[in-house]
């Protein structure tokens, strides 16, 4: 009986422990995709913040802006001061660096577009080195992909020859920007213009899908940067549409 006893419970416990361990997995795996597309969906309103809090901000109060980055940044650590917010802390840090570019770009230099890239690349260097560093993977990707969709949609402006149409709206009145935008969508709409945004958004939403195949959040912080870019563009069209 007490063999019997000794094998009953050697064949049997393994089976409890196989079985725990799966539900453990299984919950895991729950949790940490679910985080990745919290991040995801974080990284997409990011993104849109520039369009729509700052830089109607920037226009009026510039300096306010940069300073800003100074709090933005101060939060951040404070969110990576503790491992319950760390991920949140790290985003926030690698989105300090696009709202500090773009608050010095749209603030005093959006008039000439051949300084938009340089600006926003500021934060490159630092970046690629914290990456070196294995440190704040979160919010650096956030940036770096932040950073490649502003480039993709400058260089369609290049391709397509809007950068005339940038330079006027930056200096004429709201009023006299209906008529410009028109113009703009004119050369959009051509063979050219259209087959280029077919491309460039080819581009983006391989990089951008391709980017969520990793299961990482890092990656999916990237490839929601990099995929909200052809939201944020999307708007922009529609409002020279309704114009």
């Amino acid at each position: 009986m007490i063999n019997h006893t000794f094998f009953s419970y050697t064949a049997t416990n393994p089976t409890l422990d196989i079985d725990d361990g799966v539900k453990n997995t299984s919950l895991i795996n729950f949790i940490s995709s679910r985080q990745n597309w919290l991040v995801f969906a974080a990284s997409v309103f990011l993104v849109s913040v520039p369009v729509f809090v700052e830089a109607p901000l920037v226009r009026s109060f510039p300096a306010l802006s940069v300073f800003l980055t100074g709090f933005l940044l101060w939060f951040s650590m404070r969110l990576m001061s503790s491992s319950r917010t760390y991920l949140w802390g790290d985003l926030l840090f690698g989105f300090s660096w696009t709202w500090l570019t773009g608050a010095i770009y749209w603030g005093w230099l959006r008039y000439e577009p051949i300084w938009h890239i340089p600006i926003e690349s500021l934060g490159l260097p630092f970046a690629l080195w914290c990456l070196r560093k294995n440190w704040g993977k979160i919010g650096n990707w956030f940036y770096l992909g932040s950073l490649l969709g502003t480039v993709l949609t400058d260089i369609y402006f290049y391709l397509v020859d809007l950068m005339p149409y940038w330079r006027q709206i930056m200096r004429t009145t709201p009023a006299g920007a209906s008529q410009i935008l028109q113009n703009a969508l004119e050369q959009v709409e051509t063979p050219w213009g259209e087959g280029w945004a077919v491309i460039l958004a080819l581009i983006l939403m391989t990089v951008g899908t391709v980017s969520l195949l990793n299961k990482q959040c890092h990656w999916y912080a990237f490839g929601g940067a990099i995929l909200s870019t052809i939201l944020v563009d999307s708007l922009f069209l529609i409002a020279a549409v309704l114009a």
